[in-house]
Parts: structure tokens; sequence; C-alpha cells
């Protein structure tokens, strides 16, 4: 059995017959969250499972320009934690048909209620660089969570991935490594410094 295999069947076990279960996947940028969350959904019982972003709530570009945080994008301070809170919130209460903002890559926004969490889902795969990061605001998270995962990469294979994530995106090389030391690592930095403990820490390949 694989090791996301394996993962799958723990959190399935663990779930037993809870109607609903919450798993934070967190890790600093270029962890592969996403790689992960993806293809647990995938393993979960077909229709039980749904991923939430927390990408989902960047705040928009004009915004972070007004609040001279454009060149911070990706931060702690760049993200609507309240909304974000809320909605977990809304999940955790078990209401009916919950809309989700998924964040656009290619185009740099969040597609407002571009998923739905339906009442009968029963895996919430919440991924984020900062579900575990020990400081006030995001510490209130905690509570919201049934399972922890911390994806833990080292910093060098961060680094390749995120310049093959910007070269994918259009960015020159130049411009690639100027973003990852101006913004990219810092966050790294942040999440590896200041993270609470998870119920399980894996690494995860490329």
């Amino acid at each position: 059995m694989s090791e996301i295999a394996h993962l799958a069947a723990t959190i399935f076990k663990r779930a037993g017959k809870a109607s609903r279960f919450i798993v934070a996947i967190a890790g600093p940028p270029g962890s592969g969250k996403s790689t992960l969350s993806a293809r647990l959904h995938d393993l979960l019982p077909e229709g039980a499972a749904e991923v939430v972003p927390m990408d989902g709530f960047h705040f928009d570009d004009a915004v972070l320009e007004r609040r001279g945080l454009r060149a911070r994008k990706g931060a702690p301070e760049t993200f609507d934690f309240a909304g974000f809170e809320a909605l977990l919130k809304r999940i955790r209460a078990g209401e009916a048909d919950i809309a989700i903002p998924v964040f656009d890559r290619s185009m740099e926004l969040s597609r407002a209620a571009a998923s739905i969490v339906a009442t009968e889902t029963k895996f919430i795969l919440v991924e984020g660089n900062y579900l575990l990061l020990d400081e006030e605001p995001w510490s209130r998270l905690a509570p919201l969570f049934d399972f922890s995962i911390f994806v833990d990469v080292p910093r060098n294979e961060l680094e390749r991935r995120l310049m093959e994530r910007w070269h994918e995106h259009g960015r020159s090389d130049e411009d690639a490594r100027a973003w990852i030391a101006s913004n990219d690592l810092p966050n790294i930095e942040r999440v590896l410094a200041r993270r609470s403990a998870a119920d399980l820490v894996i690494g995860l390949s490329a």
C-alpha cells in the first residue's frame, strides 16, 4: 500500500461513524498540499469527500494594492481570515450545500461559489499554508479540525518546485527567483518556524 493510500485508510478509520470529518492539510508553499488533497479525494469513497482550499480566500490584487501588500501576496495578512473561519464553522456545523470559493492561479483571482460542500459530504479536506500557524488569529482554527497533517519537504526541493511553478505561469528565471526570495521564502520560513504540532507529519515526493 502506498503512503497516500495508507493515509486515506487512516482518515477513513479515524472518521468512524462521524457524519463529518474535517482534515487540515498544511505545509509551506510548494510542499504539494494540493496534490495530496486531490489524491486523497480520489482514494476516499466516491462522493464522500470535498477539497476546501484556503487559497480561495486570497484578497484580490486590487485590495492588496490599496493596502500596500501586493508584493507580499500569499503571506497570512493577504487572506480574508474572517471569511475563511466563518466557512469552516459552517462546514463544522453541517449546514446544507455550502458554496466555497476556489483560487484560479491562471487568472490570479478567486472564483466565488466555484464548488459546493454538500450536506452528505463526510470528508472535508482543507488545505493551506497557515492552517497550523501558531499565531493569532490563525490559531483559532485548531478546534475546527478533527485530524491534521503537515507536509514536510526540504527547502531546496521547495525552491525547485516553486521555480517550476512560476515558469509555468510565465515568469522569467530572474523574475521567478526574485519573487521566491522576496515572498515565497519568507512565507516558508514563517510556516516552518511558527507551526503547531500536527497529528501526522509526512514527506511528499514530486
